[in-house]
């Protein structure tokens, strides 16, 4: 039985080097940003929501629905083949107006937290439509030079990351409709300016694709070590991000000096990300994501040492963590897109994400768990398991050729 339709439609072959028009990538960069926006919509608001449930609490609640959401969209996407059926530009819209109605729905119903939870797990399915697409939409137009494109990309996304520690350091009030509404706007308008970006000369669109047609490409030497690699810096990635505030409150960190250092630790990985990307013009993806994963790996192992140093020495360690720990993404991402099959990349992209995204979910259960046994200087420790998982799997790429272009 043929694992993808054999009538699938190929566009014409092009070479590495074609002009790609200059406004494409700040487009697909900036609707990114927009539509992804609703992402931490409901961090954003939290103190209200939970004056309305009559709870202290319920953060992780909120941000495990939109992960679990997340995870369950990729899924289903992956296996129904989506993003290589249909016009990545079109899917990226229907997606970013499903999850800025999703998110918008919170407003109606903000007493009730398991409607909440359900609104916040349907944003996260639809962003599923929205992040990965993004990538394929970047891979159509960039053979080489993927790494780099994606590095732009994926640092415009750290920062909005990072955005809400900002927020509520500086004491920022907002009314919480208008946070809801103001991002499901910029969701909406993300997904109208990607929509305008035609599909790239790489691209290729497949017919329908059975399930063993997408985990094909896991057979590809190439694409499992990038995978195998990328699922180690998930491990890390999302558990680092959540908490470092907890890690520096427990050092004696005052509140707004959490929430300051918090930001700039997590922005950090936005230089990573796309001086990582100028790198990898150079030497090529696979050693830029291994170095980067390497120092963040050895950033783990040393952290019991450098948890009792002064505080400046101590956020500085931390910028360097935040720096590494976000800049292999955009690089594993562009491995995965590099040597998946060309009429799968969508799909193959879209499940790898859903697997990493499944990986956060237990590395954040154990540290949940963790911070209540180990003593904080040993809380960020169990990262390290992420980092050399990804380097010892993914070591083959330490060799591959320089993603030039």
């Amino acid at each position: 039985m043929p694992e993808a339709d054999s009538s699938a439609q190929r566009r014409p072959e092009a070479s590495a080097d074609v002009e790609v028009p200059p406004w494409v990538l700040p487009a697909i960069v900036l609707g990114q940003v927009l539509a992804t926006s609703v992402w931490f919509a409901a961090n954003a608001v939290m103190p209200e929501l939970q004056s309305r449930w009559g709870m202290e609490g319920g953060e992780g609640l909120v941000t495990t629905a939109v992960q679990l959401g997340f995870i369950s969209g990729t899924l289903v996407f992956a296996l129904l083949g989506v993003a290589d059926r249909f016009h990545p530009a079109n899917v990226f819209l229907g997606s970013a107006l499903a999850a800025a109605a999703s998110n918008l729905s919170v407003a109606g119903f903000p007493g009730m937290l398991e409607a909440v939870l359900a609104a916040r797990f349907l944003t996260g399915f639809f962003l599923a439509g929205v992040y990965p697409l993004g990538m394929k939409i970047a891979a159509g137009w960039y053979r080489g030079g993927l790494g780099r494109a994606l590095g732009f990309l994926v640092a415009a996304l750290v920062l909005g990351t990072a955005a809400p520690h900002l927020v509520g350091a500086l004491g920022g009030s907002w009314d919480w409709r208008m946070v809801l509404l103001v991002s499901s706007l910029a969701a909406t308008a993300g997904g109208l300016l990607v929509w305008r970006v035609p599909e790239g000369p790489h691209t290729a669109r497949g017919g329908p694709v059975r399930f063993g047609g997408v985990l094909r490409a896991f057979r590809h030497p190439g694409f499992r070590a990038a995978v195998l690699g990328y699922f180690g810096h998930m491990w890390e990635l999302y558990a680092f991000w959540a908490f470092v505030p907890v890690w520096l409150a427990a050092h004696g960190l005052p509140g707004q000096a959490v929430g300051l250092a918090s930001f700039g630790v997590i922005a950090a990985g936005a230089l990573g990300c796309a001086g990582g990307g100028a790198v990898a013009a150079r030497l090529g993806s696979g050693p830029v994501a291994l170095g980067q994963l390497s120092v963040s790996g050895l950033c783990c192992l040393a952290s019991p040492l450098l948890f009792g140093a002064p505080a400046g020495v101590l956020v500085a360690f931390l910028l360097v963590w935040g720096v590494t720990v976000a800049g292999d993404s955009p690089q594993f991402s562009a491995l995965n897109a590099r040597y998946a099959p060309r009429e799968l990349v969508g799909s193959a992209l879209t499940l790898a994400n859903s697997i990493g995204f499944a990986v956060t979910i237990a590395s954040l259960s154990l540290l949940a768990a963790a911070r209540f046994l180990l003593p904080p200087a040993l809380l960020l420790l169990p990262l390290a398991v992420g980092p050399l998982f990804g380097l010892w799997f993914g070591r083959r790429l330490w060799l591959r050729e320089p993603d030039r272009g």
